[in-house]
C-alpha cells in the first residue's frame, strides 16, 4: 500500500512557475514507477510526465515538454514536478500516481496506475 500527498500548488502568473511534491508513505516507494497527471474543469484527467523507480528514465507529453521536468528523491520518499514557463491551459489539478507494480515507464492511461493523491491546484493567470 502507497499513500501518497500532493503540495506546492498555487496561483502563478503566466510565465511563472512552480514546483509540486508527492509525499509517498510506505517502504515499497522505491519500488514504483510513479507519475503525475492533471485534469481541468469539464476534461478528462490526462497524462503530464513519468519517472521510472530508479529516476534513470522519464516520459513527457507532447506538451510540457522542455518546461516540466519529473524527479525523484526515493530516500525521502518525494517525487517531484517543477513546472517552468507556465501556461493558462496548464491550470488544472495535479495528482501523482503510482504505476502499476512492476509496469514500466510509458503508460499513459489512467488506468496503469493503482495509487493516486488527493490533487493540488494550479492555476496559472494570462
Amino acid at each position: 500500500q502507497v499513500q501518497l500527498v500532493e503540495s506546492g500548488g498555487g496561483l502563478v502568473q503566466t510565465g511563472g512557475s512552480l514546483r509540486l511534491s508527492c509525499a509517498a508513505s510506505g517502504r515499497t516507494f522505491s519500488s514504483y514507477a510513479m507519475g503525475w497527471f492533471r485534469q481541468a474543469p469539464g476534461k478528462e484527467r490526462e497524462f503530464v510526465a513519468a519517472i521510472s523507480w530508479s529516476g534513470g528514465s522519464t516520459d513527457y507529453a507532447d506538451s510540457v515538454k522542455g518546461r516540466f521536468t519529473i524527479s525523484r528523491d526515493n530516500a525521502k520518499n518525494t517525487v517531484y514536478l517543477q513546472m517552468n514557463s507556465l501556461k493558462p491551459e496548464d491550470t488544472a489539478v495535479y495528482y501523482c500516481a503510482a504505476l502499476i507494480r512492476g509496469s514500466r515507464v510509458g503508460i499513459t492511461t489512467p488506468s496503469g496506475y493503482e495509487y493516486w493523491g488527493q490533487g493540488t491546484q494550479v492555476t496559472v493567470s494570462s
